[in-house]
């Protein structure tokens, strides 16, 4: 009988494997639903990388609506010293003269978006007519609707 006590004993261990795994599953699956609450996807670049828009940052002071939008790489960008996994960008948009200006730009090393690799403040904005494609230019389909 050892083979039957070892046999119960694998399925017990692999059953509650199972179970555990289940249980991640789940948690993950929680976790992204969570996190597209706050941040959802709002477009894709032309490569395909997604752009979040991160709605508790969503500020308006009159004519200009301020909010930042990370682009998560689909595939990192090679770049001096290292890769790049993503960005954030920091983006005001004028909804009634059609114009939007980048304020600032951040890009990360790692894919938890927690160590900055490149970093630009913009002391004067430019405000201008979004390139199409762009960050800017979703930003401003997403804040401005028609």
């Amino acid at each position: 009988m050892p083979h039957v006590c070892s046999l119960s004993r694998v399925a017990l261990l692999l059953a509650a494997a199972m179970l555990t795994m289940s249980h991640r599953n789940m948690a993950g699956a929680q976790s992204a639903a969570t996190q597209s609450k706050t941040m959802p996807q709002v477009g894709s670049l032309a490569r395909g990388d997604a752009v979040l828009f991160e709605s508790r940052t969503l500020k308006k002071t009159g004519d200009d609506i301020t909010a930042t939008f990370r682009t998560v790489f689909v595939k990192p960008a090679k770049a001096p010293g290292g890769e790049w996994f993503g960005s954030r960008t920091v983006v005001t948009v004028r909804c009634k003269a059609g114009t939007a200006a980048v304020r600032e730009n951040r890009y990360y090393s790692d894919a938890k978006f927690t160590k900055v690799a490149s970093e630009k403040i913009v002391g004067v904005p430019g405000y201008a007519a979004p390139v199409p494609g762009s960050v800017p230019a979703i930003a401003f389909k997403h804040l401005c609707p028609s």
